[in-house]
């Protein structure tokens, strides 16, 4: 009898933590990372801010840029809810490449899917471990100074600048960040070099509030305006970022861009479960 009481014992104790833990996946589109999770049930939809930093947190937590649900939705394949890891939303290009790869795995059909995001719906595509993300068109690119502003899914500001060290990206990137003008809103800030090859990229994310090691909205930016000011007639440009390569391709149409692509691999790091908070 004590036998069996201890057994039952636990077996709750199983069943119990089990409820208070959360699955998940990790994932890095060009150094971008991200946790991903199924919450298809619904059993995460109470993830507060304070849970999400937490969950992203590189010494306390998990670590990542951003964290990902993957939830039902009864107009497409499936719904991207993205964090940054401070707590707040947008939309991500990388995270939306990684979200399509971990929805494949799943087992959904991704070679071919519609997926809902904060700013609307997108299609994708993947093949392999590469992914291809059908971004939002973009109307205007505006003129701050000697940089540029533009909105594609997430807010942009991108400058001609060489020098792409650490430092300078940071320093930088605070400056306009949390300048009178963009401080409320936030902004994400670019730095765009011309190479031989196409163009280097390196972005200051808000929400992240470091340097990132690659941002796909950032990237689709530069390339857009690399179109732009460059005056090329390509339309098409191999993005080089510290995390790796990305490509973006476009159509002009008057003057604004649309079936903007943004392609690249999105890799699954590792599966694991960690203590609900």
């Amino acid at each position: 009898m004590l036998k069996f009481v201890k057994n039952c014992y636990q077996l709750i104790r199983y069943i119990c933590s089990s409820f208070m833990q959360i699955e998940f996946s990790k994932y890095q589109g060009t150094g971008n990372d991200f946790i991903l999770i199924d919450n298809r049930h619904g059993q995460y939809d109470n993830l507060s801010q304070s849970d999400i930093q937490f969950y992203c947190d590189r010494r306390f937590g998990i670590g990542a840029d951003g964290l990902i649900l993957i939830q039902l939705c009864s107009d497409a394949a499936f719904e991207m809810v993205y964090f940054n890891a401070d707590g707040s939303q947008s939309f991500c290009g990388n995270g939306a490449r990684c979200a399509v790869h971990f929805a494949g795995s799943l087992g959904m059909d991704t070679r071919s899917v519609q997926f809902k995001a904060i700013d609307g719906f997108h299609h994708a595509a993947q093949c392999g471990d590469e992914v291809r993300i059908h971004m939002q068109d973009v109307h205007e690119i505006f003129a701050d100074g000697e940089a540029f502003v533009l909105n594609t899914g997430s807010p942009h500001y991108v400058s001609l600048q060489a020098d792409h060290s650490k430092e300078t990206v940071l320093a930088f990137g605070k400056s306009v960040r949390y300048s009178e003008k963009y401080e409320k809103e936030g902004i994400n800030v670019n730095l765009l070099e011309l190479t031989e090859e196409g163009i280097r990229v390196a972005t200051y994310e808000r929400g992240v509030e470091d340097e990132t090691l690659s941002c796909g909205t950032g990237v689709t930016a530069c390339a857009l305006v690399y179109s732009r000011f460059a005056k090329t007639d390509s339309n098409r440009v191999k993005v080089e970022t510290k995390g790796g390569n990305l490509m973006v391709t476009w159509e002009m149409n008057g003057h604004g861009f649309h079936h903007v692509f943004l392609i690249g691999p999105a890799t699954f790091v590792y599966h694991g479960k960690i203590e609900r908070c």
